[in-house]
C-alpha cells in the first residue's frame, strides 16, 4: 500500500524522467555536498550553525521586533564588496550564490525542460536579475547548491556572496547575517497525506511524527510551541533532515506522518505529489530575504535597490516571475504573497 502511494505521488511531476529524479531524492544530501565545495558541518547535538540559541543571540532574539525591517536603505552606489566581485577575473568573474536545486518552482532542475537540467524557478529569476545589475550579465552566476542547514555557514565562511533560497528573515538570523528587504511573504503550514487524520496545526498532530529541516524556522516554532503547550506534547518533532525536501521523501516512505514548512514550499511539494495536501491555514507570517555577510553593507544596499526596481518592473519583474512559476501552485492572485512596503530601520 505504501509503495503504491509513493508511485502515485511520482506521477505528479513529469512522468518517467521525474520518477527517476524523485526516487533519487533520498540521496539528495550526498549529491549536494560536492557542489557546496565543503562537506556539511553539524555542531554537536546535530543542530548546525543556524540553530545556535545561546548567549547574546538569545538576548538579541528577545529584544528583536520586526526583523524584516532590520535592513539598510537602498543605494545604487558601488562599494568594496561589489568592487571585489567585479575584480574577479576570467571565468571567476561571477556572482557566487547559494541556492536550492530541488525546490519545485523555486530553484530546481527541470528534467523535462530540454535545457540539460538548467536551474529554473522564482528564486533563480531573482538571482539572474541581481547578476545583471551588478555584473551586466544575467548569466554571470556561479550557483552553489546549499543544504538548508548550511545556508548561514556558507555565508559566514565566504563560500558564497549571498544566499537566495526561500530563507526566512527572523531575529536569530538577523544576528548572524545581513538580510535584504523582504521579497516574498509566506507562513508555516502542515503538509500530510490526503487520507491522514491530521487537519492542520492543531490537536490532530498528537502522537504524529513531524518532519522539519535542521536549522529551519519550522523546527524552532515547533520546539517553542511544544514548550508553551500550543503543540501536543506527544507530537514527535525529533525527525530533522539537512534539506527540507527530504521531508517529502520521508512522508512518501511512511517514515513521517506530517511535514511542517513554509506554505509556499509545501504547495509546490503538493503539486509534485498528488497524494499529499496542505492541511489547515498558515499559522505564522514570515518573509523571505536575500542573505549576505554582516559587513557587506554596499551589497545589501545594492540588492535592496534592485528589489525596488524588480517590484516596479511590471514587464519582467516580481509579478512576471510569480505568474511564470508560482501562480499554478499558489493561485493567480499574488497579493497574499507580495512583500510589504519595505522599511529600512538598520542604520549601519
Amino acid at each position: 500500500m505504501r509503495a503504491r502511494r509513493v508511485r502515485a505521488g511520482l506521477k505528479g511531476w513529469g512522468g518517467v524522467g521525474a520518477m527517476a529524479v524523485v526516487c533519487a531524492l533520498v540521496a539528495v544530501f550526498a549529491l549536494l555536498l560536492p557542489l557546496t565545495g565543503q562537506p556539511s558541518t553539524v555542531r554537536p547535538g546535530g543542530a548546525g550553525d543556524e540553530s545556535v540559541a545561546h548567549g547574546s543571540q538569545v538576548r538579541a532574539a528577545e529584544d528583536c521586533t520586526d526583523p524584516e525591517k532590520q535592513t539598510l536603505s537602498p543605494s545604487p552606489t558601488d562599494g568594496p564588496t561589489i568592487e571585489a566581485i567585479r575584480k574577479r577575473e576570467g571565468g571567476k568573474r561571477k556572482l557566487v550564490v547559494g541556492i536550492d536545486q530541488n525546490s519545485y518552482r523555486w530553484g530546481y532542475r527541470n528534467p523535462n525542460s530540454g535545457k540539460s537540467g538548467e536551474l529554473e524557478g522564482f528564486d533563480i529569476d531573482l538571482v539572474h536579475r541581481i547578476a545583471e545589475d551588478i555584473l551586466g550579465d544575467r548569466d554571470a552566476v556561479q550557483f552553489k547548491a546549499i543544504p538548508t542547514d548550511q545556508r548561514i555557514p556558507a555565508i559566514q565562511d565566504g563560500r558564497v556572496d549571498m544566499v537566495v533560497r526561500t530563507m526566512t528573515i527572523n531575529c536569530e538570523r538577523v544576528g548572524q547575517v545581513a538580510f535584504s528587504a523582504p521579497y516574498f511573504r509566506t507562513g508555516q503550514q502542515v503538509l500530510a497525506p490526503k487520507d491522514s487524520s491530521v487537519t492542520g496545526y492543531d490537536g490532530t498532530l498528537a502522537d504524529k511524527r513531524i518532519c522539519t529541516a535542521t536549522g529551519s524556522t519550522a523546527y524552532t516554532n515547533l520546539e517553542q510551541d511544544q514548550k508553551d503547550g500550543k503543540l501536543p506534547a506527544s507530537a514527535d518533532i525529533a525527525a530533522t533532515v539537512p534539506n527540507q525536501l527530504d521531508c517529502l521523501v520521508r512522508l512518501q516512505l511512511g517514515e513521517a506522518d506530517a511535514v511542517v514548512t513554509d506554505g509556499a514550499l509545501a504547495a509546490s511539494q503538493a503539486a509534485q505529489d498528488p497524494t499529499v495536501q496542505l492541511k489547515g491555514a498558515a499559522f505564522t507570517t514570515e518573509y523571505y530575504g536575500v542573505a549576505m555577510k554582516k559587513d557587506a553593507d554596499d551589497l545589501v544596499r545594492r540588492v535592496n535597490q534592485i528589489l525596488v526596481d524588480y517590484r516596479r518592473d511590471t514587464a519582467d519583474g516580481w509579478q512576471a516571475s510569480y505568474g511564470r512559476w508560482l501562480s499554478a501552485t499558489l493561485g493567480r492572485d499574488a497579493s497574499r504573497s507580495a512583500p510589504p512596503a519595505p522599511e529600512y530601520l538598520r542604520k549601519s
